[in-house]
């Protein structure tokens, strides 16, 4: 049997993943200027070429921003900026999040009533997996959260719209990546149970599978905007504790 040989990691990547720790922690917030490549290479005791290089790989992520003569910054989200990697998820606020699930809510109405009226059985086959994996998932968050999300991509695959499909994903990806980046916000909290979403999905599998594009659309906007409320309250606790 062959073994894939273990690579040891460079100093560099230690590096930008330490800075990438902190953005996550919030202790490097939007807008916050770096410390000079030389204070940085002190601090972490490694070379300057190490600290330009994770820099470098940050800037790439699009969660730092070089400016010339004046330094490195923490990047502020900017939300007219979708083609970013997803990794500048964890660059987003409260409001950002708000906005985002309300792009969300107006696609994946439209989503649902045409996936409806176009949906064919092996779109529907795709979509029962999905439910099938987040039902036998119940009680593990990590499987939950991806079967969640592959129903949702099911429902954009059905409507046969490429367009739509890549709205969809880098939507629905920014959504997901904000909350396993920043660790503050979970669907399966107190308020709402693996069980009331998964009966959530299924109502909007079985209206699609029924070809009622009303039915969908007005399940699955009561189901996002289920979300919305569980994401507000965990604000109004976040805040008043």
């Amino acid at each position: 049997m062959e073994y894939k040989q273990i690579k040891r990691r460079k100093i560099n990547e230690e590096v930008a993943e330490v800075l990438l720790e902190m953005i996550n922690k919030g202790e490097l917030k939007p807008g916050d200027k770096l410390d000079s490549v030389q204070q940085l290479a002190e601090n972490f005791q490694v070379g300057r070429s190490a600290v330009r290089e994770a820099l470098s790989a940050l800037r790439a992520m699009g969660l730092v921003e070089m400016k010339q003569g004046e330094g490195t910054y923490v990047r502020e989200f900017d939300p007219m900026m979708l083609t970013l990697p997803l990794s500048t998820a964890v660059l987003m606020n409260e409001t950002d999040i708000i906005h985002l699930l309300e792009v969300r809510k107006i696609l994946e109405v439209g989503a649902a009533g045409t996936a409806a009226l176009r949906r064919t059985d092996e779109d529907l086959e795709v979509m029962l997996a999905a439910l099938t994996k987040m039902r036998n998932g119940l009680g593990n968050e990590e499987l939950g959260e991806k079967a969640d999300l592959k129903f949702h991509f099911a429902i954009a695959d059905a409507t046969h719209n490429p367009i739509l499909k890549g709205l969809m994903s880098n939507v629905s990806g920014m959504m997901v990546e904000s909350m396993r980046e920043t660790r503050r916000l979970w669907l399966f909290s107190k308020q709402t149970t693996t069980e009331r979403l998964y009966q959530e999905h299924l109502q909007i599998y079985e209206a699609i599978k029924q070809q009622n594009v009303t039915k969908a659309q007005q399940i699955i906007i009561e189901h996002l905007e289920n979300v919305e409320s569980v994401l507000k309250n965990y604000y109004q606790e976040k805040e008043r504790s």
